[in-house]
């Protein structure tokens, strides 16, 4: 049975910073596609950032620059290291992977992905 679980969600001052981490079971996906989404009340869902085959990453124009995704194949977990945050960054951030496409495109879209963890909340607040 796949199963992603994120952890390191939190409240932190604007401009501080958090780090998420996601840990996948079940299936190795060295060589798919896994991403950050993101989810604020009465908004869709939107992808945050992606690491495809090959280690490519691919970033959200809002978050590029900010945050940094990366991969520990080894350990086959998934983390995004979250700097300069914003009230806007606040959201429930999810893990998502593809277990069928390693190709990065339309990374963006929650509907390529067949794996969701149950989210994590950020809070960005003074």
């Amino acid at each position: 049975q796949v199963q992603l679980v994120e952890s390191g969600g939190g409240s932190v001052q604007p401009g501080g910073s958090l780090r998420l981490s996601c840990a996948a079971s079940g299936y190795t996906f060295s060589n798919y596609c896994m991403g950050w989404f993101r989810q604020a009340p009465g908004k869709e869902r939107e992808g945050v950032a992606a690491i495809c085959a090959g280690g490519v990453t691919y970033y959200a124009g809002s978050v590029k620059g900010r945050f940094t995704s990366s991969r520990d194949n080894a350990k086959n977990t998934l983390s995004l290291q979250m700097n300069s945050l914003k009230p806007e960054d606040t959201a429930m951030y999810y893990c998502a992977a593809d277990s069928t496409n390693g190709d990065g495109g339309y990374w963006y879209l929650p509907r390529r992905y067949n794996y969701w963890g149950q989210g994590t909340q950020v809070t960005v607040s003074s």
